[in-house]
């Protein structure tokens, strides 16, 4: 899913099973906000970007900091190869760990 792309948050909530008040307060969004926005209210694009992020990406902000940002901008620009490297490395693991939970 592309930056700032059109999608369907009720589905998305649908699909994670939580209700208007789990699902929007976790972006900083009220219950009724979050109604409106899932009626067919236009979405700004920092609630869309924060509902991708929080809901479809399953990135926990409350442990992301501004050096995580750095550190990576960093390694992206000094030591491209360790990057890919690191990279290729987390990739490999959340797969192992999709293809256990499939299992069981």
């Amino acid at each position: 899913m592309g930056l700032f792309e059109k999608f369907d948050p009720r589905e998305i909530r649908q699909r994670l099973g939580l209700n208007q008040d789990e699902f929007w307060t976790k972006i900083g969004v009220t219950q009724s906000g979050g109604s409106r926005y899932e009626s067919g209210r236009e979405m700004p694009k920092p609630v869309r970007e924060l509902l991708r992020l929080v809901h479809v990406e399953q990135v926990d902000l409350t442990k992301v900091r501004k050096e995580d940002f750095e550190i990576l901008e960093f390694l992206k620009e000094e030591h491209p190869d360790l990057y890919k490297k690191l990279r290729r490395a987390v990739q490999a693991r959340s797969a192992g760990a999709e293809a256990q939970s499939t299992e069981h």
